[in-house]
C-alpha cells in the first residue's frame, strides 16, 4: 500500500487528477502554512484571508480538473500565483466600488480631469505597456523569467526567491539583474515606448 505522505506534490496532483480525491487535502496540509501566510501578509485581514486561500483552493481543484496544471515540480509557486491573482482581483473589485459623494465638497468633484477621456487613453497606454513587458519577460532565459515572475507577480522577497528556486540569494539577484539588462536591450532593439 502506499503511503500518500511520503509522495511528491506532482505524483499527488496526478494521484487527484486520476480520482483520489485524498491527495488534494495532503497537499492543501503540506502547503496551508505558507500560502496563508502569504494571503494574509498581502490583504492583512484574517477574514478576508481565508475567503482568498479557500477561493485558492476552488481554482485550483478546477484548473486541475481542466488539465491546467502544467508539472514543473513547482506546485506552491503555481497555487501561491494563483492566490496573487484572486488577491489582486479581489482589490480591483473593492477599487471601482468605492462610493463617493458631492454633497460635502464646494466643488464638482465628477467635473475632474481624472474622469476625461485623456484618462482612458492613458489606461489604454499603461495596458499596453503592460502588455509589451509581460511578452518581453517570455523572451527571457527560463531562470530570469522565473526570478521576474516570483519577484514583481507574485511579490515574493530574494531571499524567497532564493529558497523556492534552490539558488543564493547573490545568484538570484543577478538573475533579476541580467533580466532587465535584456529586457532593456530588446527594448532599444524593438524601439518600445514604454511611457505614458
Amino acid at each position: 500500500m502506499v503511503n500518500l505522505q511520503d509522495q511528491t506534490d506532482n505524483e499527488l496532483v496526478e494521484r487527484f487528477i486520476g480520482g483520489q480525491e485524498a491527495c488534494l487535502q495532503i497537499l492543501i496540509n503540506r502547503h496551508k502554512s505558507r500560502i496563508y501566510s502569504y494571503i494574509l501578509m498581502m490583504v492583512k485581514q484574517p477574514a478576508l484571508a481565508e475567503d482568498v486561500f479557500q477561493d485558492t483552493f476552488i481554482k485550483v481543484i478546477n484548473n486541475l480538473k481542466r488539465g491546467k496544471y502544467i508539472e514543473n515540480g513547482k506546485f506552491p509557486s503555481w497555487v501561491m500565483r494563483i492566490s496573487h491573482n484572486l488577491i489582486i482581483d479581489y482589490y480591483r473589485k473593492q477599487k471601482h466600488m468605492q462610493m463617493v459623494s458631492n454633497d460635502s465638497i464646494e466643488y464638482d468633484l465628477f467635473n475632474s480631469s481624472k474622469f476625461s477621456d485623456t484618462n482612458i487613453e492613458d489606461k489604454l497606454v499603461t495596458d499596453q505597456i503592460l502588455k509589451d513587458v509581460a511578452s518581453l519577460v517570455e523572451y527571457l532565459p527560463e531562470n530570469q523569467k522565473e526570478v521576474v515572475r516570483l519577484r514583481h507577480f507574485m511579490g515574493l522577497s530574494f531571499k524567497e526567491i532564493a529558497e523556492e528556486t534552490g539558488v543564493s540569494i547573490n545568484t538570484a539577484l543577478g538573475r533579476m539583474r541580467y533580466a532587465i539588462i535584456n529586457m532593456r536591450d530588446m527594448v532599444e532593439e524593438q524601439k518600445i515606448s514604454l511611457t505614458v
